[in-house]
């Protein structure tokens, strides 16, 4: 992937597009969840570059030490680096689990209770804005927000604005390195942190973002005849989340009159 050739440049526009909607549209501060993860680590500086005040929560739910260990280290460096970031962190773990409890009638669905992690926090995220007069700020990238819906609909997919969500993981990836980001965090498997067996996004997906980036750049303009089994089962892999997350990525349907 090589769409960007100066990732300063992008960084200043980024902040600026950041800064002029909130203008726009009378906004006081900022609120973004912080995983420990490249995407979030790369939102929140972002967001932080702005001047506005920007509220960084760290939300652990069960989660693994090595992905709490990086979301603290980043909330600190946020700290350290900016004196408009205010860091909170809510360990979520015990509402999490009187919620899990309440609904055992219904039997237990991994998936679904994966999906209330993340449910749970942007619940959290927006009980903060509102009390601060701010709006959420989404951590997808391009390629989970509009290429395979690898999101929980009004979980993490539940923001009011997305600054990296036309970049692709790759581009995040380096925007991360010339924002001084930790290099455990830029180096860090991708996880959505919502399993207990710490599984990455390529186990659940099945193929690398690489290879779902060049799905969605060149992929589908290739010839066939000349794919090798590798490019083959990442278009496959793609086809399959786009059509079953279609519903994440398009209106809601609603009958009209």
């Amino acid at each position: 992937m090589n769409r960007i050739k100066d990732f300063s440049d992008l960084k200043d526009r980024i902040v600026e597009w950041i800064q002029q909607y909130c203008v726009d549209n009378s906004i006081k501060s900022l609120v973004i969840g912080v995983s420990g993860g490249i995407d979030s680590a790369v939102s929140s500086t972002l967001a932080a570059s702005t001047g506005l005040p920007v509220y960084a929560l760290g939300m652990p739910i069960h989660q693994k030490e090595d992905q709490e260990v990086l979301s603290d280290t980043h909330l600190d460096w946020l700290q350290q680096n900016f004196s408009n970031v205010i860091v909170n962190k809510f360990d979520l773990t015990k509402v999490f689990d009187t919620f899990e409890y309440t609904m055992r009638e219904f039997g237990v669905n991994e998936l679904s209770l994966a999906n209330s992690r993340s449910r749970l926090r942007m619940m959290t995220l927006y009980q903060i804005a509102g009390s601060v007069g701010g709006i959420v700020v989404g951590t997808g990238n391009k390629v989970e927000d509009y290429g395979i819906g690898f999101y929980t609909k009004y979980g993490d997919g539940g923001v009011d604005i997305a600054p990296i969500a036309d970049l692709y993981k790759t581009e995040v990836w380096k925007l991360g390195e010339h924002l001084g980001i930790d290099q455990r965090i830029i180096e860090a498997q991708p996880t959505d942190g919502l399993w207990e067996d710490g599984r990455t996004d390529e186990d659940q997906i099945g193929t690398s973002y690489e290879m779902l980036e060049w799905v969605m750049e060149k992929g589908f303009y290739e010839d066939p005849m000349f794919l090798s089994e590798e490019q083959i089962n990442a278009i496959s892999t793609y086809n399959k989340f786009n059509t079953q997350n279609k519903h994440k990525m398009i209106s809601i349907p609603t009958f009209k009159l």
